[in-house]
C-alpha cells in the first residue's frame, strides 16, 4: 500500500492505491486483475467566466499548459509551456503585435508537420523555430530536418532558425529585425484572406530583452 495521499480541486483520496478490478469491475478477469493503479478523484468541470479563444478556429485535442497560463489566457496561444525558448519569443510576438500561431500542425504530402510558430503573410507564410542546443545535433536528427525543410520550402513556408544563444542574448539585435524583415519581405501579417498585409514597425514598439519568465 503506498502511504500518501492525492489532492487534486480540493479532492482528497487517503487510499490513492487501488486494485484494477476494482477500477474496472465488468472486465474479465486477466492477469492485470490484481495490479495495483493511482485513482484519482477530481470536481465536476466548471465553465470558465471567459472562453479561451482559438482566433484562426483551430481544432485542438490536449495542449500541455501550466494552471498560471491557463488562467490567464486570452486565446489558445497563450496557454502552450512547451520551452522557455518558445516563451521569449512568444514575450516578442506579443510585444510587437505579430499575430503568430503555437504549435501549428500543417499536412505536406500525407505527412505532419508541427511549427513552433506560423505566421501567416499576406505573399507567404512563415515558419520560425527555435532549436535548443542538443535538440537537433544527432546525424539523424539533421536528416529529418533537412526532409522537413525541403517539404516546407516545397509548399511555399519560407523558415527561420533561432539556437538558444540567439533567443537568450541576440532577440532584441538579431532575432526581432530579422523575423520583421521577413515578414515585411512576405507582404505583411495577414489576419485573413482579405486583409492587405500589417506590416512591423521596429521604430515604433520600444526594444527589450525578453526575460526567461515573462510568459504574460
Amino acid at each position: 500500500m503506498v502511504d500518501i495521499a492525492i489532492y487534486i480541486e480540493g479532492v482528497r483520496s487517503e487510499n490513492p492505491s487501488v486494485y484494477r478490478h476494482e477500477l474496472f469491475p465488468r472486465e474479465p478477469q486477466n492477469k492485470k486483475s490484481d495490479s495495483r493503479y493511482y485513482k484519482i478523484v477530481i470536481c465536476p468541470l466548471q465553465q470558465l467566466p471567459k472562453p479561451i479563444l482559438s482566433r484562426r478556429r483551430r481544432r485542438i485535442i490536449f495542449i500541455p499548459t501550466t494552471w498560471q497560463k491557463f488562467v490567464n489566457a486570452a486565446e489558445i496561444n497563450y496557454l502552450y509551456d512547451d520551452s522557455p525558448l518558445e516563451d521569449r519569443l512568444w514575450a516578442e510576438f506579443k510585444r510587437l503585435e505579430i499575430s503568430a500561431q503555437r504549435q501549428e500542425f500543417i499536412r505536406i504530402n500525407k505527412t505532419d508537420y508541427a511549427l513552433d510558430f506560423a505566421v501567416y503573410c499576406k505573399s507567404g507564410n512563415l515558419d520560425i523555430e527555435t532549436d535548443g542546443d542538443m535538440w537537433h545535433s544527432t546525424p539523424e536528427r539533421s536528416r529529418e530536418d533537412n526532409i522537413r525543410n525541403n517539404a516546407l520550402q516545397a509548399a511555399g513556408w519560407y523558415q527561420l532558425r533561432f539556437n538558444t544563444k540567439q533567443v537568450c542574448e541576440k532577440m532584441a539585435d538579431y532575432c526581432v529585425p530579422k523575423i520583421a524583415e521577413t515578414i515585411n519581405h512576405l507582404g505583411g501579417i495577414a489576419e485573413d484572406k482579405f486583409s492587405f498585409g500589417k506590416k512591423i514597425n521596429l521604430k515604433s514598439p520600444q526594444i527589450y530583452q525578453a526575460g526567461l519568465f515573462d510568459t504574460k
